[in-house]
């Protein structure tokens, strides 16, 4: 470690989960003190357990909706169900973590006059009738639909930033991520990724929603945690939000024809109805991060396929719960 680098406290929230746990790697890395606190709703313990005798990282369990009393100087505040099975097993459940989340995480923020970053989402753009989504685009969004519970809660948690911003000068970093792969994502997660990596391993059928013509941008973990690093960095009159993705589309029949050559699977494709507000187009646009960040992805969509199915291979799904019903 340089010893021009400024040691910082910084907490990951949701940090045992597939992007808090990539991002607690860097951060340690780096030098930084490092607490990972998280409730193990949808994460996994062995995402981090490589990191529990490093001195400068630390892990507590414990849900962000109920207060807790830290001294910082960075909050990544990641806590939050991100797919559809999980945040619909508990809708009201997701909301509070968005909601009572934000408000926990601000107030530290406040009182320790940290700065404070919140992970939104694509989602907050709804099914949208822009394409690409810029950061201006206010959204379509289904408020009392079944992904609105994420959806709305995201975008209170949004609203929540801004207004401490406004009113107590907190400093405040806000990102919308936009679909995100790699090594560490729950097999059971639900996510189009993990299930067909899953699916075409077990040479199971590959479930495609719809025609299989709605798309996506798909971003690999490690650019991704880059972008959440150069934001936090950022001078502090770029609050955001900024979106972080791939601008790079593909069809979903695309992906599982991919998936299918790059495992050698004998899995056939099946159609299923396409679920309740499912977005058609999702793809966003990053002149922002590009311009202001020097960021855009790097890593392309097949190579990151084969890092996310070689680390699947290593895998016993059997090890593995859903971490709902739902799946």
């Amino acid at each position: 470690m340089s010893t021009s680098l400024k040691v910082k406290r910084i907490l990951v929230t949701g940090g045992a989960g597939f992007l808090g746990s990539h991002l607690c790697d860097r951060l340690v890395s780096l030098g930084h003190d490092v607490i990972c606190l998280d409730n193990f709703f949808t994460s996994q313990k062995s995402n981090v357990v490589h990191l529990l005798a490093k001195p400068n990282f630390e892990l507590i369990r414990h849900d962000i909706t109920h207060d807790i009393w830290l001294e910082v100087d960075e909050i990544y505040n990641l806590a939050c169900p991100a797919a559809p099975g999980h945040y619909q097993y508990n809708p009201i459940k997701t909301m509070k973590t968005s909601v009572l989340g934000a408000i926990n995480v601000l107030g530290m923020a406040k009182r320790c006059r940290a700065k404070v970053f919140q992970a939104s989402t694509s989602e907050v753009y709804g099914d949208p009738t822009e394409h690409p989504q810029r950061e201006t685009y206010r959204g379509n969004v289904n408020p009392i639909g079944p992904r609105a519970c994420y959806d709305e809660g995201k975008r209170a948690a949004e609203t929540l930033f801004f207004d401490y911003h406004r009113m107590n000068r907190v400093n405040i970093r806000v990102v919308r991520i936009f679909n995100t792969f790699g090594p560490r994502m729950h097999p059971f997660d639900g996510r189009v990724v993990s299930n067909f990596i899953r699916q075409a391993l077990r040479h199971e059928d590959i479930t495609l929603f719809g025609d299989g013509n709605q798309s996506r941008s798909f971003c690999y973990v490690d650019d991704l945690i880059d972008g959440f690093i150069r934001m936090m960095d950022a001078p502090d009159d770029l609050i955001g939000p900024v979106n972080l993705g791939n601008p790079g589309e593909v069809s979903m029949k695309q992906l599982a024809e991919m998936v299918i050559e790059l495992t050698g699977s004998k899995s056939r494709v099946v159609h299923r109805p396409l679920p309740a507000d499912d977005p058609s187009r999702r793809c966003p646009d990053i002149t922002i991060a590009r311009t202001r960040l020097n960021w855009e992805p790097r890593v392309a969509l097949r190579d990151g396929l084969k890092k996310t199915i070689e680390y699947f291979r290593t895998l016993n799904f059997d090890d593995f719960r859903p971490p709902t019903p739902n799946f």
